[in-house]
């Protein structure tokens, strides 16, 4: 290769440096093309485009020149530029090493096109914001979490779709963490363009400026987590729920160890009763006789005497309430044990009646009308007589008491009614009493609850356990003036009743 005298200009140039004939063919070349040579132990034509020839003819027959052609020199990439030399029928081709260039376009291409492809199928919105929260940009997840297209949010704060009760909260808190810490986490609820709301999570970075360190960009990521606070907030009312069920749990089994321990104090106070209950009755019958005979030795005509005849009566309603008393204990005795119970057809408005005349004495010390209301030759009800009329016993005594703390000795009424209605029989008891608001309702079967400051709180719930254990029912409801108890039992088989 000969020095040619367009090349000196280029003597100095870092960049290699060639000068072609127009075929293309080395005629001289720079000391930077020299010393690339030797280190690669390589000709010019080694380091030159592969269609240099074709380049350096077309160059000088078209006059212009061809810019930055790509060749590759071990693991070097050169970018030539062909200039034409028409005078001298000459090609200056000058290159420069764009390895490092070139590597890190590509790296930065394969950059930008893995964060778009990321940003593009992410179902999680990354946004960029003011420092005062308007939207710069936004990724295509924003139509698929809020209902808005990037192009729809470009300009607009993110606080007007917050909740109205986290817009303050989240506005004060952001910005401080933003200019102390440069990162934010918040929770809060976002409004949908339907109108409903959603809870997102969104995950904040402050772009600062270099020299002052002000905040002048942020960038969010966000993501919808409905499905995960709706989860939570159902396993904590799950968690309330067997808290409470524990509770009452705790609660039956606190009763169910009182109500033993009262069943056995009632069954030894029972077996003591009974003793004095049938010493009651036999003193009545005794009493009775000892009349009897008074009367039939003076000859003394009882219809005739008023006196002896309430002395009579009142002797004959003694033995009735001991003997009464007494079976009503016994039998409670057995339902308590789960003994065998007396079940036989009865007679509802019969056992209604017996329940009536036990508390007419004193419903009549307390000027407290009883009213029958009964249903005409109703069917048989299988039940256990002394049980079930202890059960209205209860309910009248009540209803009694309700009345008398409501009208004192002024006069009132309870009514007694039967009815048949669905394939049962109900009766009911109706008084004039203060009636109960819905907690005392819910309530009133509880044992050991009791609005009475004298009261132990058992007699209606062994009122219920009697009725449900009759296949029955046994409640309460409100009247305008009072309050309604009323049994729903089962009516007797066909077969129970041959």
């Amino acid at each position: 290769m000969t020095r040619d005298a367009a090349l000196p200009l280029l003597e100095h140039d870092p960049q290699p440096a060639a000068l072609l004939d127009a075929e293309g063919r080395p005629q001289d070349g720079n000391r930077a093309l020299t010393a690339l040579l030797e280190a690669h132990r390589a000709d010019t034509a080694a380091c030159l485009p592969a269609n240099h020839a074709a380049l350096a003819g077309a160059c000088l027959a078209q006059g212009r020149a061809i810019v930055e052609v790509e060749a590759r020199l071990g693991d070097r990439i050169l970018l030539w530029t062909f200039i034409p030399v028409p005078d001298r029928a000459r090609v200056l081709a000058r290159g420069r090493d764009a390895t490092d260039q070139l590597r890190n376009e590509k790296a930065a291409h394969r950059a930008r096109r893995l964060y778009r492809l990321i940003t593009e199928n992410t179902t999680d919105l990354i946004s960029r914001h003011t420092p005062t929260g308007v939207f710069l940009d936004a990724s295509p997840a924003s139509w698929g979490l809020l209902g808005y297209w990037p192009e729809e949010l470009r300009g607009r704060a993110a606080l007007d779709l917050f909740h109205d009760q986290d817009r303050d909260r989240l506005r004060q808190e952001a910005a401080a963490a933003l200019e102390d810490k440069g990162y934010h986490t918040m929770t809060y609820r976002i409004r949908h363009r339907r109108g409903h709301y959603l809870w997102f999570e969104t995950a904040s970075h402050a772009i600062r400026e270099t020299y002052t360190g002000a905040v002048v960009e942020v960038v969010s990521v966000t993501r919808d987590i409905t499905a995960r606070v709706q989860a939570e907030e159902n396993r904590r009312r799950l968690a309330e729920v067997v808290e409470a069920q524990q509770r009452r749990h705790q609660d039956e089994l606190a009763r169910s160890s009182r109500l033993i321990a009262m069943g056995e104090l009632a069954s030894g106070i029972a077996h003591e009763i009974n003793q004095p209950l049938a010493a009651i009755r036999n003193y009545a019958a005794a009493s009775q006789r000892h009349l009897s005979t008074y009367q039939a030795a003076r000859g003394l005509d009882p219809d005739l005497d008023p006196d002896l005849n309430k002395v009579a009566r009142g002797l004959d309603r003694v033995g009735e309430h001991a003997h009464h008393a007494s079976e009503v204990i016994r039998r409670l005795r057995a339902f308590l044990r789960k003994g065998q119970r007396r079940l036989e057809p009865l007679d509802v408005n019969a056992v209604a009646r017996q329940a009536i005349r036990l508390c007419a004495w004193e419903a009549e010390g307390h000027r407290i009308t009883i009213d029958e209301r009964f249903a005409v030759d109703p069917p048989s009800l299988q039940a256990d007589r002394i049980l079930l009329e202890q059960v209205l016993v209860n309910l009248l005594r009540n209803a009694l008491d309700a009345n008398r703390e409501r009208h004192g000795d002024r006069g009132s009424a309870v009514t007694v009614e039967t009815a048949l209605e669905d394939d049962g029989l109900v009766i009911r008891v109706l008084d004039q009493g203060p009636g109960a608001d819905p907690d005392t309702l819910e309530r009133l079967f509880t044992p050991f609850y009791t609005s009475k400051p004298d009261g132990l709180g058992l007699g209606l719930p062994m009122s219920r356990s009697v009725i449900e254990s009759l296949g029955g029912e046994l409640n309460a409801r409100p009247r305008e003036q009072g309050l309604e108890m009323y049994c729903r039992l089962p009516l007797a088989r066909r077969e129970e009743n041959r």
